[in-house]
């Protein structure tokens, strides 16, 4: 079965933003939204600025009226916001009108909460109820609930590439006719063990990140959730709608070179562009802005941007990272990256590399600074990539008669 697949809603919460509107007035406005935390519970809490949302457990709660005594960790409720919002920017009114499914991305679950209580669950069991929603699956069950999903749900953890690859195997269930609409994304939320764990890796930066930039250190980490509506081209052209744009091409790749390093040469981010460019039939020279992977760390960026070169040429488009508004959230940036370069094709505008002053020496090419509005956005090209070489790209285009 031949059919296209169309994004027709968008829903996000992260660092900048509680929902789509708010967050696209922050991108044009060159608004960060790193900075030191205040919710999240960690020894190492005030020494480094993260991309945390400023919202509480109990206000989230509150938000999306969850009885007091029901076990819900930070990660399944801002999946639920950002999934709601989704649904509703589609303009879904019957969940299951027609075959549809979700599939969630994490890495972090309900370790968020159930970190808290690690303790506890050696000596009694006053807090068992958190046992159960340690595991990323129980967003996934839990965002499906509160939608009214019931065709089919599956849930994706590949690192900080989980949520694109959401959208590449939602992608093809509708492609392949076993579902008609998929609503795919991530969330991770900030947890002790997250913040602790990257600070062992000794790749954080505890100053704003500089992605692509010489004098990079690290990355910051964040936390948001973020969801797309994508639908097969029949049943968009039946409701009448109008989509946003279309997702044209896709890919994951491994380099199997490390557990968390990526590959010198730029290997698995090559293979995952070029891949995503052949099953999108587009070249390379069709790409308009890339959304880079940019986490700011030295490794990643110096690789991503030799696997650019590899892949344009002399002719790299304009790229730039946008970790430097949310910070990385993990298992959540593929899905909210994608938001970013949907609205770019929407609103036909691409967005800065913030923090950026000085070329790494050992590419001589630059990412883009300032939010430019002037450029033809057709074709956007983004990439997440994750630990254990899981590397993932997707393409997204501006539909002819959109």
């Amino acid at each position: 079965m031949s059919r296209k697949v169309y994004i027709t809603g968008l829903g996000i919460v992260s660092s900048i933003g509680m929902n789509i509107e708010e967050t696209f007035e922050s991108l044009l406005a060159k608004k960060s939204g790193i900075k030191k935390p205040k919710h999240l519970t960690s020894v190492h809490k005030n020494d480094f600025v993260l991309g945390e949302i400023d919202i509480s457990i109990d206000d989230l709660k509150n938000r999306l009226n969850i009885p007091e005594n029901e076990a819900y960790s930070r990660t399944s409720m801002l999946g639920m916001l950002a999934a709601r919002e989704a649904v509703n920017n589609a303009g879904i009114d019957n969940i299951n009108e027609y075959k549809t499914g979700l599939l969630s991305a994490s890495t972090v679950g309900g370790m968020d909460r159930s970190e808290l209580y690690y303790r506890d669950f050696l000596t009694n069991d006053t807090h068992n109820k958190y046992i159960d929603i340690h595991h990323c699956g129980d967003n996934t069950e839990k965002i499906a609930r509160d939608l009214g999903i019931k065709d089919f749900t599956s849930t994706i953890s590949t690192a900080c590439s989980s949520s694109i690859n959401t959208i590449m195997f939602g992608a093809r269930l509708i492609k392949m006719g076993i579902l008609d609409r998929v609503i795919a994304g991530g969330v991770d939320a900030l947890s002790k063990f997250t913040l602790n764990g990257f600070n062992t890796l000794m790749i954080l930066d505890k100053e704003h990140c500089r992605p692509f930039d010489e004098t990079r250190v690290g990355l910051n980490l964040g936390e948001g959730a973020g969801f797309v509506v994508i639908e097969a081209d029949d049943i968009v052209n039946k409701s009448g709608k109008k989509p946003i744009c279309e997702v044209s091409g896709y890919a994951n790749a491994n380099d199997a070179y490390h557990q968390t390093a990526s590959s010198p040469d730029g290997n698995g981010a090559f293979m995952a562009m070029t891949n995503a460019l052949k099953i999108s039939g587009l070249s390379a020279n069709d790409i308009d802005y890339v959304n880079v992977h940019g986490t700011g760390t030295n490794n990643n960026d110096l690789s991503e941007g030799i696997a650019l070169k590899r892949l344009f040429g002399d002719n790299v488009p304009p790229f730039s990272s946008t970790k430097g508004y949310t910070g990385h959230t993990l298992g959540a940036a593929g899905a909210i990256e994608t938001i970013f370069s949907a609205l770019a094709i929407q609103n036909q505008v691409t967005y800065p590399n913030l923090n950026f002053k000085n070329t790494i020496n050992d590419l001589g090419i630059s990412p883009q600074t300032e939010v430019d509005k002037n450029s033809e956005v057709k074709h956007v090209l983004s990439n997440s990539f994750g630990f254990g070489g899981n590397n993932s790209t997707i393409i997204l285009s501006k539909i002819n008669n959109n």
